[in-house]
């Protein structure tokens, strides 16, 4: 195979997994505005909603905004926790698994649903 075709190849595998990432990412926004926006808004600095602003959540405090109240059982368990791919993937997968009393209900029993979720809401910062 030339160098030329090789390359050209790459680049196309580069553009094909760049567009399966905005897929991907179109899709967790889909799926975000259909399970998560009723509660949460998404905008930076915006305010809550009937749960906390998302924005910027991967990498920040649990508990840690100080324009929502949190339920004392989220507090009790998740303060001084830091929001990461992993414990988001729990969260969606079981609120009430990971801190029984949350006011939070939602649960999302599909991997790959999580993950385009978890994703979108990686890519707000």
């Amino acid at each position: 195979m030339t160098r030329l075709l090789q390359r050209s190849l790459f680049l196309a595998a580069i553009a094909l997994s760049g567009m399966a990432q905005a897929d991907d990412l179109a899709m967790g926004q889909k799926l975000v505005s259909n399970h998560c926006a009723g509660c949460h808004t998404f905008e930076k600095d915006g305010p809550p909603g009937q749960g906390p602003n998302l924005f910027g959540l991967i990498g920040r405090k649990a508990a840690s905004q100080t324009n929502f109240t949190y339920s004392s059982a989220y507090s009790n368990k998740m303060a001084g926790n830091v929001w990461d791919e992993a414990r988001l993937d729990a969260w969606l997968t079981d609120a009430q698994t990971l801190v029984p009393g949350s006011a939070m209900v939602y649960s999302q029993d599909d991997p790959a649903k999580r993950q385009k979720i978890i994703q979108y809401i990686k890519s707000l910062h």
